[in-house]
């Protein structure tokens, strides 16, 4: 595999494994990830809070307009092997923002990305995936069929 093949099969572990933790609580992660036997880390940017400015656009595809502002948290973590981590999510839950971060750190090096797919991605994707085919029952239970009776002309 070139190098140009690898580095973009390991972006796109790293965004999968980011879709899949930035819907999963704080304490979900946390207790997975003491399954994992940890390397030594540092923070970088300890977990800090701040707004971002949402964008829309008229119609899908129109003029953009600012819709509002949302507030996030992001850290960043470095690991001792010299991998760099960044977590972001919505809110004001900066432990979360850093456990996201580790786990991008250790997503990246050779010797913690398998079990840290295994240990704490790969769940919480089974789980996330449980969760939202009940919401989708649970919806569709709900679900009313609505036709028209169309009058003949007489």
């Amino acid at each position: 595999m070139d190098s140009v093949t690898q580095h973009n099969t390991q972006q796109a572990q790293r965004q999968a494994a980011m879709a899949v933790l930035a819907h999963a609580e704080a304490g979900e992660i946390a207790a997975r990830l003491r399954n994992v036997p940890l390397p030594g880390h540092q923070d970088l940017r300890e977990p800090e809070s701040g707004l971002v400015m949402l964008r829309g656009r008229v119609g899908g595809d129109g003029a953009p307009f600012n819709l509002g502002e949302a507030t996030v948290s992001r850290a960043a973590v470095r690991l001792a092997s010299g991998e760099v981590g960044f977590g972001y999510t919505l809110g004001r839950d900066g432990e979360k923002a850093r456990l996201i971060a580790l786990c991008d750190a250790l997503v990246q090096s050779r010797d913690f990305a398998a079990a840290v797919e295994r240990e704490i991605v790969a769940p919480l994707r089974e789980q996330l995936m449980v969760k939202r085919s009940r919401e989708a029952e649970e919806t569709a239970a709900t679900k009313v069929d609505f036709y028209t009776m169309v009058r003949g002309e007489g």
